[in-house]
């Protein structure tokens, strides 16, 4: 098993917006502040093996070598967090709402598991998902 962790790396077109987002999800975002208040860089710690870095959409395509940042609406990827209840689904999809983020599908019961979607402020999807190996479907 590898024992690698792992980065997310995401455009952000407000870093201070998508900073105020994680918090509002109760994620930590550990570092130094810059002038704008919001730690650089600003790296969302997810869990002790996994976060998601907001990069500034400007310097996303040099980290990416030039190539073009999506438009928003277009989903390339979807991160999804495994929680342990169907209340954290619902709280953490109503949190999001609440933040700057939008709904993007209603908490509901999937063969997968107890799930619900959310956009965070640059649009980029969220999933939350109450394992059904944890939870009894």
């Amino acid at each position: 098993m590898s024992t690698h962790g792992l980065v997310v790396a995401l455009p952000t077109e407000d870093r201070v917006a998508a900073h105020a987002f994680a918090r509002a999800l109760g994620l930590d975002t550990p570092g130094e502040l810059a002038d704008d208040g919001v730690p650089e860089p600003l790296r969302v710690v997810v869990n002790e093996r996994a976060s998601v870095m907001y990069v500034p959409t400007g310097g996303f395509g040099w980290v990416t070598a030039g190539r073009d940042v999506a438009r928003r609406g277009t989903a390339e990827c979807l991160l999804s967090l495994a929680v342990s209840s169907p209340a954290e689904v619902d709280d953490l999809v109503a949190r999001a709402a609440a933040a700057g983020g939008a709904e993007v599908t209603a908490p509901q019961q999937q063969p997968w598991g107890y799930t619900g979607t959310f956009s965070d402020p640059d649009g980029h999807l969220w999933e939350v998902v109450a394992d059904p190996g944890v939870i009894p479907v």
